[in-house]
């Protein structure tokens, strides 16, 4: 069958199904019907498609390349894991890559308690009413969570643990005229210059941090923590302990979610779950080469560049993917900026480099992720990915590369990886409100993770420091927690483990040569470095 005419098919069973396909989306299905003879197993073929996109969570009737992408990469799966070779899909179909305005977005209903997707589309520049239901998305995911542990849920008849082990919260609402400790839940803001207040859906309350004991993380503005202390007679809530909503078991958050794709990578069934962690166990060889602030504007940086793309080359199996993180260019890229055809040619000079080591070529795929300094429309977070103006010479080189936004998601057959360039720690340092807590630890490092993964949010500053795009910041959310948080920062190199999730920041490569060597199959961490 001509190509044509198989678009014309293609286009004719979707629209049966109610589905309008564009261009894009009937090249990846034209692609995947092609690896079979005969008209009645390329019919099965569509059909199969057609049944997969029905458990994708759809934005609408009008389909594009990612989710049907994404189906195909399962099926191919399926098929090669039929055939017993698993080591064919390794980089094709187990590795999906997941851009931040493709997420689907959910909604929490505290009445019914239950979550519902949204409906419709999602404007970049948002009603005033986003704004607004940005902070409440965030109070209402940590507050359902909360409420699934066991010492703040509610008991349902009174025993003797009640009084002991139970901390049952109340509304910010209710504390006035009341006595004695209490628990509450809100989001610290600052209503009035120097006065800080603790805000949750019914009513806000001055609060003095003064000698408030705090647990391990940053309390900044935009917050949410759960805090125990009582009312002064002034008004003013007196906080004695204050901490941020214990985490929840990633299990124990899917089961709650009653099967929503929070994460981007679509759902999949029990079974095929189990296939996909048998496979990821017995994928030994892959390994990702995760690089952050590679300036290519700078001859040691390619010479050092250079080292790391030789030694790849000569090992026995190379990496299945290597992880470019920006800045790409030593000088902001801002309005100032007057070199973007320079920045264009050194992407160039890039994809030469990994043209001339054909193995690499051939058998790693390469993703780039833009930094805070990039060009793109704006500093705001998500970013999108890098313009096609500057990455078009590189591409001619290296034509399956993948530009993502900022941050992005990888969903390696069952594990899941949050990947996010953003200068964090020093910024999340100097909103502190008061000096964490060194009673746990001294390292600030694992202070920013206690914050981010409790708060279940990538970047919880206030939004006069880092703007987000309102209608997108659920994009942010890390909830359920991934198995994996990649954070690029300046700061110096670190890896460890925090409540069973791998954690690591491959430092900066410009400035310290440094880089990260990643086996998701065991989740071990290697901290390397190119020598001087």
């Amino acid at each position: 069958m001509s190509t044509a005419a198989m678009r014309k098919k293609v286009q004719r069973k979707f629209k049966m199904r109610g589905y309008a396909v564009k261009v894009e989306a009937v090249d990846v299905i034209i692609a995947f019907a092609s690896q079979f003879s005969g008209e009645e197993e390329e019919d099965e073929a569509l059909n199969l498609v057609l049944d997969h996109l029905e458990h994708e969570s759809l934005k609408s009737s009008i389909i594009d390349k990612e989710p049907v992408q994404r189906v195909v990469n399962l099926l191919m799966e399926a098929m090669a894991a039929a055939d017993g070779t698993p080591a064919a899909v390794s980089q094709s179909s187990a590795l999906r890559v997941i851009d931040a305005f493709v997420i689907p977005k959910f909604h929490y209903d505290s009445i019914r308690k239950i979550f519902y997707a949204h409906v419709g589309g999602l404007p970049i520049h948002g009603k005033a009413s986003a704004k607004a239901a940005l902070y409440k998305d965030r109070f209402l995911l940590l507050y359902q969570r909360l409420s699934h542990d066991q010492y703040f849920s509610k008991p349902a008849f009174d025993t003797e643990m009640t009084n002991l082990g139970s901390c049952e919260l109340s509304s910010i609402q209710s504390l006035v005229g009341q006595t004695g400790r209490r628990w509450v839940m809100g989001i610290i803001s600052q209503l009035e210059d120097g006065h800080f207040f603790l805000e949750d859906l019914t009513a806000s309350v001055e609060i003095n941090l003064a000698d408030a004991k705090i647990t391990t993380g940053f309390f900044s503005e935009n917050t949410i923590v759960v805090a125990e202390g009582e009312m002064l007679l002034e008004g003013v809530f007196k906080v004695y302990t204050c901490g941020f909503p214990p985490l929840e078991d990633k299990d124990k958050s899917i089961r709650t979610l009653s099967g929503h794709d929070f994460f981007g990578g679509g759902i999949l069934t029990k079974e095929d779950t189990l296939r996909l962690v048998e496979l990821e166990r017995n994928a030994v060889n892959d390994m990702f080469v995760i690089l952050s602030d590679v300036w290519l504007d700078n001859e040691e940086v390619l010479a050092k560049l250079r080292i790391i793309m030789s030694g790849f080359e000569n090992v026995e199996v190379v990496p299945s993917l290597f992880v470019f993180m920006g800045n790409f260019s030593s000088h902001p890229c801002n309005l100032s900026f007057n070199s973007y055809s320079s920045i264009r040619s050194q992407f160039g000079k890039l994809g030469q480099m990994i043209d001339s080591h054909p193995r690499l070529k051939e058998q790693s795929r390469f993703l780039f992720i833009p930094g805070p300094d990039d060009a793109g429309p704006s500093t705001v977070l998500p970013r999108c990915a890098l313009p096609n103006y500057i990455t078009d010479e590189f591409r001619k080189y290296v034509p399956n590369a993948i530009f993502s936004s900022n941050p992005c998601r990888i969903k390696f057959y069952s594990q899941e990886i949050v990947f996010f360039r953003q200068d964090l720690l020093y910024r999340m340092r100097r909103s502190c409100l008061i000096p964490p807590s060194t009673e746990e630890t001294n390292d600030p490092f694992k202070h920013l993770i206690a914050t981010i993964t409790h708060q279940s949010h990538l970047c919880p500053l206030p939004l006069m420091v880092q703007p987000i795009i309102w209608n997108y910041d659920h994009s942010l959310h890390l909830y359920p927690t991934p198995d994996t948080i990649v954070l690029g920062d300046k700061s110096e190199q670190k890896a460890f483990t925090y409540a069973g999730i791998t954690c690591f920041n491959p430092g900066s490569f410009s400035t310290d040569s440094t880089f990260v060597a990643y086996r998701p199959c065991t989740r071990e961490v290697e901290l390397s470095a190119v020598p001087e």
